[in-house]
């Protein structure tokens, strides 16, 4: 396994058995990607022509999950690797298993599309500047990673959703546009259900105040002569209201009722000794007669008389 460490060609491709941070005297690494190499590494990379800064490939062989990471240091025992422990789920590494390290060159970054897991991100004070520094400490972006943003003594996991142009990127002096998705447990809140009046529903509830509120209709009522003479002509049915046409022909029919009355009580006073003006004696003595009268009145005379005459009553004297 570690005769000359997997040298050959121009490329470095070497094999190791990774371990956590925690193995080792050095926490930073658990805010970045950079993992922590052998110095047999250095010698070999130092030979070759490759691109600056380093970036690896970290390749799983027993679940094939590819992800991508720089370096910091050369100081590991030979043969062994130590690497943030977020990185080794997202590889779904165990401690002492193997993953091929492999060197590589990455375009920088256009644009990265990140998603939090959870919404306690959004409620830090101003996350967009927590993310700029965090990623001030990674080197590349690979697609399909989540990767851990330590703030205020909290691990926040977020998910790469997007990059461009490839899926694997480099941040490194870049210029590099962020959009972010809705978080992993964000649900969107319920809107208020209103009740659609049916169009039956509608209908009825329109008819019911009309129905329930009666309509103003005025001078409705029968019409009455000074001289107490009977009507000439019949006043037009009203049809704007249904209540006043049933009102009309009890008080057409009752129209002669009120001089009856009038008549009665003119009776009653000249009984008393009283004097009376007017001509309502002659009506007195017969007042049942004139409601028969009132079916020919609906056909007005050939000869037209003035609708009001005044001062056509009988003469009295004063000396009797």
């Amino acid at each position: 396994f570690f005769d000359g460490y997997g040298y050959h060609g121009t490329s470095f491709e070497q094999t190791y058995r990774c371990y956590p941070a925690s193995f080792i005297d050095k926490p930073q690494i658990e805010n970045g990607d950079k993992i922590i190499m052998p110095p047999s590494a250095l010698d070999r990379l130092a030979s070759l022509h490759i691109d600056y800064p380093m970036l690896f490939e970290l390749h799983n062989a027993a679940t094939e999950r590819v992800s991508h990471c720089g370096v910091l240091e050369f100081i590991a025992e030979e043969g062994m690797i130590y690497m943030p422990y977020w990185m080794m789920e997202n590889l779904l590494l165990q401690e002492g298993d193997i993953v091929r390290v492999k060197n590589v060159t990455l375009p920088k970054g256009a644009y990265v599309k990140l998603q939090p897991h959870t919404k306690d991100f959004l409620d830090i004070s101003n996350p967009k500047a927590i993310l700029e520094t965090t990623l001030r400490n990674f080197s590349c972006l690979t697609t399909g990673d989540s990767i851990m943003v330590a703030y205020n003594n909290k691990k926040y996991y977020i998910d790469i959703v997007e990059t461009k142009p490839s899926n694997a990127i480099s941040i490194i002096e870049t210029d590099c546009e962020v959009d972010f998705a809705p978080p992993l447990d964000y649900k969107e809140p319920e809107k208020p259900v209103t009740n659609v009046p049916s169009s039956k529903a509608l209908a009825e509830g329109q008819e019911a105040p009309a129905e329930a509120e009666p309509k103003f209709n005025p001078f409705t009522g029968a019409g009455r002569r000074l001289d107490g003479k009977p009507l000439s002509y019949q006043p037009p049915p009203v049809v704007s209201s249904s209540g006043s046409k049933d009102k009309r022909p009890d008080m057409a029919n009752g129209g002669g009722q009120p001089s009856a009355g009038s008549s009665s009580q003119g009776s009653t006073r000249q009984t008393q000794g009283k004097l009376v003006f007017g001509s309502n004696v002659n009506r007195a003595k017969d007042p049942q007669k004139e409601p028969a009268k009132e079916p020919k009145q609906e056909q007005p005379p050939k000869k037209e008389e003035p609708k009001f005459q005044a001062f056509t009553g009988k003469k009295y004297s004063l000396k009797g």
